[in-house]
């Protein structure tokens, strides 16, 4: 049996301003909206995606899951995402780590981390 990793559901108060945030950090497109659900991705047919389903309840605790970025310039990428609407939030991480904890307009933490070799570089 085959899997491939379809999208990550992400729970939203507006689903339409939250999944524009992400648009712009990741570079992204809006290949899909109703009022139910709003599906972003790098392309109509790319996968994953990332989909915004309604919630009706406040966020309580810190995330499960979260997305990290790893940015050519760690300082100049934290700088541009405050700008976009995220903050800084502290989830218990501490002074001394190389990585910035960030939260969406919605509170949904993410990480920015230190540039990062892939495995083609």
């Amino acid at each position: 049996m085959a899997v491939r990793w379809y999208q990550v559901a992400v729970q939203a108060h507006d689903l339409l301003s939250l999944a524009r945030f992400w648009c712009q950090v990741l570079d992204w497109r809006v290949v899909f909206e109703s009022e139910e659900e709003v599906v972003i991705a790098s392309a109509p047919d790319a996968l994953p995606g990332i989909c915004f389903v309604p919630v009706s309840e406040r966020k309580t605790a810190q995330n499960r899951l979260h997305i990290d970025l790893t940015p050519d310039d760690q300082t100049a990428e934290v700088r541009r995402l405050l700008a976009l609407g995220a903050s800084r939030v502290d989830v218990g991480q501490g002074e001394d780590v190389t990585w910035t904890v960030l939260a969406d307009p919605e509170g949904n933490e993410f990480c920015v981390l230190r540039p990062k070799k892939t495995l083609l570089d």
